[in-house]
C-alpha cells in the first residue's frame, strides 16, 4: 500500500485580488495566504506520512521578483526530504520554462519533468510510474496527451498534466484534450492542473482537477485544497479524500431584504448570514462579497448613502467575533413601487422615467476594438478589466442615481398641478 497527495496551482506569492484596505484589515494574513496554504500542504504530507506529492503545474505565479519565492519553496522541500517524501511536478503556463528567468537548484527529492517531451519516472520503493511533461512556453495550443508514454505493466500509472481540457469556461485553452483520450490512455490516475475549480470527471480511472490550494479572488469561492489518495496492494484506489488547505475562504453572500422596511432589520439579516458563513469557514479568514437583493422600502436609502451602508456592514462583521474581510458591497435591490405605474402618474414623472430608461440603453455594448484588446489578456485580468470597460461601474452609478430620483418621485410626487 502507498499514499500520495495530488495538488495543483499553488501560485506562490500571487496577490489576492479585489481587496481594499480599511481600518483593522488583516493585511498580513492576506499577503501571505498562498505561502500559508502551501505550508499546510507540507504539514498534511508529514502528518499523513505520504510517499510522494504531485504538483500539476503553476507552482509559481510567474517570474520571481527576487529569490525569496524560490527559497521558500526549497525550504519546504527540505522538510519533506528529511521525512523521505518525494515531490513530482510539472510547469504550467504561469511558470513555463520561457517565463522563469531565475532558478535555484532543487533538493534531490524533487523531480521536475522536462518540457521537450513527456517522460516517465519509476518509483524505486513502490510499483508506481509517473508520466509528465512541463510547458516549454506560456502558450501551449497543442494536445500533449498523444505524446505521453504507454502505461507500464503491473504498475500504478499516473499522468501529470496541465490542461484546460476542451475549453472549460473562464480558462484560456492550453494543452487541450478530450476526456475520452485520457480514459483510453490506460493510466490509473490523471492528476490535472490549470483549472482552479475542483472537478471530478470519473473515478475509474480517476480523472479530475483538484483546484488550487488557495482562492485568490471572489470568483474562487468555497473550500480549496488537495486530494489525499490511498492505493492498496492490488493497485486499486482505496480512498480519495479532498482535504482543505486554504487560510482565506472566499464567499459571495446574498442578503435577501424582501419586505424589510428598517435598517435595523436589514443589519439583523446580514448578521445572521455572516455568522452562518463564518461558522462554515471555521477559523479561516472569511473574505466576503455582500450582495443585497429583494424588493424593499430601503431601496432608495441604500443607494443614496452607500458609504453609510458599507460602514454598517463592516461594523456588523466586526461583531461576529470571527476573522472576516468585506471585499465589496453590491446592491441588487428593487423598489416596492411599480415604475411603470409611476410613469403613468403625470407628464413630468413620465419624462423622468423615460430619460432614465434611455440612459440605460445608451451604455451599449463594448466597441469591437476594445473587445479585441481584452482577448489578449489572461482570463483573470480580462474579467476584471471587462467589468469596468463594459460599464459595470457606470451601471452602478446610474443605478444609484435612478434609485434616488425614483424614490423622490414616489414619495414627493410629480407635477404640482
Amino acid at each position: 500500500m502507498f499514499r500520495f497527495i495530488h495538488a495543483a496551482d499553488p501560485h506562490l506569492d500571487s496577490p489576492l485580488l479585489g481587496l481594499e484596505s480599511y481600518e483593522g484589515a488583516p493585511v498580513d494574513t492576506i499577503r501571505g495566504a498562498t505561502r500559508r496554504a502551501f505550508e499546510n500542504l507540507v504539514a498534511l504530507a508529514l502528518e499523513e506520512r505520504v510517499d510522494f506529492i504531485l504538483i500539476a503545474g503553476d507552482l509559481y505565479d510567474g517570474d520571481w521578483k527576487d529569490y525569496s519565492t524560490g527559497l521558500f519553496f526549497t525550504g519546504q522541500m527540505a522538510r519533506l526530504r528529511a521525512a523521505g517524501i518525494a515531490v513530482f511536478l510539472i510547469s504550467g503556463n504561469h511558470d513555463a520554462a520561457s517565463v522563469m528567468t531565475r532558478k535555484l537548484t532543487l533538493p534531490d527529492n524533487v523531480h521536475l519533468f522536462p518540457s521537450r517531451s513527456a517522460k516517465s519516472v519509476d518509483l524505486p520503493r513502490h510499483p508506481v510510474t509517473i508520466h509528465g511533461q512541463s510547458f516549454p512556453q506560456r502558450a501551449v495550443p497543442e494536445n500533449l496527451v498523444p505524446g505521453y508514454p504507454d502505461p507500464a505493466k503491473a504498475r500504478f500509472n499516473i499522468g501529470l498534466l496541465h490542461t484546460s481540457m476542451n475549453g472549460l469556461p473562464g480558462h484560456d485553452t492550453y494543452a487541450p484534450c478530450a476526456l475520452k483520450e485520457l480514459q483510453d490512455k490506460g493510466y490509473d490516475y490523471w492528476a490535472l492542473g490549470h483549472v482552479h475549480q475542483p472537478i471530478e470527471f470519473c473515478t475509474t480511472p480517476w480523472i479530475g482537477f483538484v483546484g488550487n490550494l488557495q482562492g485568490r479572488h471572489v470568483r474562487e469561492t468555497g473550500a480549496r485544497g488537495c486530494r489525499l489518495v490511498t492505493v492498496n496492494d492490488s493497485l486499486s484506489i482505496e480512498s480519495n479524500e479532498f482535504r482543505t488547505l486554504d487560510v482565506v475562504r472566499w464567499e459571495i453572500i446574498e442578503v435577501d431584504l424582501t419586505g424589510v422596511a428598517s435598517e435595523a432589520e436589514a443589519m439583523d439579516r446580514l448578521s445572521t448570514d455572516l455568522r452562518a458563513a463564518a461558522e462554515a469557514a471555521e477559523d479561516r479568514l472569511l473574505a466576503v462579497r455582500l450582495v443585497f437583493s429583494g424588493a424593499t422600502a430601503l431601496h432608495g436609502a441604500l443607494h443614496r448613502d452607500a458609504q453609510h451602508l458599507i460602514a454598517e456592514c463592516l461594523a456588523v462583521a466586526q461583531q461576529t467575533d470571527r476573522p472576516m474581510w468585506i471585499e465589496t458591497v453590491k446592491l441588487r435591490t428593487t423598489p416596492i413601487y411599480d415604475v411603470s405605474e409611476l410613469a403613468e402618474r403625470d407628464s413630468l414623472t413620465s419624462i423622468v422615467v423615460e430619460t432614465l430608461h434611455a440612459a440605460d440603453e445608451r451604455l451599449g455594448a463594448m466597441p469591437a476594438d476594445i473587445q479585441a484588446m481584452l482577448e489578449a489578456l489572461p482570463p483573470i485580468l480580462r474579467e476584471e478589466a471587462a467589468a469596468e470597460l463594459e460599464g459595470e461601474a457606470r451601471h452602478v452609478l446610474l443605478s444609484d442615481v435612478r434609485a434616488i430620483i425614483l424614490e423622490a418621485l414616489a414619495t414627493k410626487g410629480g407635477d404640482a398641478a
